[in-house]
């Protein structure tokens, strides 16, 4: 039985139909959903033309193997993708909601690869708490930590080669990576989340569910109103 933030909320009056008239609705949400595939691409035709900002300073990063720099960390590729991961030095796990996003990760990297992109992970936290993590979730991507370096004050995610900064997204702005929403938004009851004290509430490590349980007491990664009121 899990002890997380599990769905109670039923389905409130379906409208049943005819299988004509399915037919007919969906042909008028299928018009809308082409338009925003149209509109999603012309929004990420306009992001890639973004200006760049070119990365004077120089980071090194701890890394299993020794030092790394920003430039090692594209692995001989022209693009890289790099995800701020919520993990404080102080802290005991991993942001669960940035945990929830790298559990859609691994599989992509092959693929990633395939279009010139590589991918990393950068923490504050230590790297002996970051390669216990990482063991404990059984992710493979490549996660280095910035404990000794600003990267993470300076800069929030995305570099292509070159080391110039050409696009940073946050909160929603990263739902697209995660499938498991995409998945939610076909079915009924949707992400159904309203009822929470906020969006991701549900969410915990996918070593979690079961007990429910978050090592940090003060949940560091949740909102403060949400984190002061639990």
């Amino acid at each position: 039985m899990s002890k997380g933030v599990t769905s109670k909320r039923t389905i409130d009056n379906p409208r049943v139909v005819s299988r004509e008239e399915w037919i007919a609705a969906r042909k008028e949400l299928l018009a809308k959903e082409k338009n925003l595939t149209k509109q999603r691409d012309a929004v990420s035709a306009e992001r890639r033309q973004l200006p760049w900002v070119k990365v004077d300073k120089e980071y090194v990063f701890d890394a299993p193997g020794g030092k790394k720099t920003l430039a090692d960390l594209f692995e001989g590729r022209s693009q890289l993708i790099v995800y701020h991961f919520m993990f404080g030095p102080e802290w005991k796990e991993g942001c669960p909601s940035c945990s929830f996003n790298m559990d859609h990760t691994d599989a992509a990297l092959v693929h990633l690869a395939q279009r010139d992109v590589s991918f990393a992970a950068i923490s504050r936290a230590t790297l002996p708490q970051i390669e216990a993590f990482k063991k404990r979730m059984g992710w493979r991507f490549v996660w280095v930590s910035s404990n000794g370096n600003e990267f993470n004050r300076d800069y929030h995610v995305s570099f292509t080669k070159e080391d110039f900064h050409t696009y940073s997204a946050y909160a929603r702005g990263t739902e697209m990576t995660m499938s498991t929403y995409n998945y939610l938004d076909y079915v009924p009851k949707g992400r159904d989340e309203d009822s929470l004290p906020f969006t991701m509430a549900w969410i915990r490590h996918h070593d979690r569910y079961s007990d429910g349980k978050l090592a940090d007491k003060d949940k560091p990664y949740w909102p403060t109103f949400a984190a002061s009121a639990s």
